[in-house]
């Protein structure tokens, strides 16, 4: 990735350690420190916020609170049977 016009520079701090750490993977990746610190916001912005994911979970166990006990090995016998 080259910088075009249509790219903005910045200025981050990082800690000598994490920086030597993105560059020798940036390398080892044949990638610029740029086009790979790029790609992992893009990787980042992608992933859910944990907030959501909490909420989903808690509404996916509100579903089920009331579902009450079971057996799989039950239910997959009793589905075998019925097709019999």
């Amino acid at each position: 990735m080259s910088y075009t016009p249509s790219m903005s520079k910045v200025m981050i701090s990082l800690p000598e350690d994490l920086l030597a750490t993105i560059d020798a993977e940036a390398q080892r990746r044949e990638l610029s420190r740029s086009a790979f610190l790029a790609a992992a916001a893009r990787r980042e912005l992608k992933r859910r916020d944990p907030k959501a994911v909490t909420a989903a979970i808690a509404r996916s166990e509100a579903r089920f609170r009331d579902a009450g006990v079971f057996e799989s090995a039950a239910l997959v016998r009793g589905d075998r049977d019925d097709r019999r």
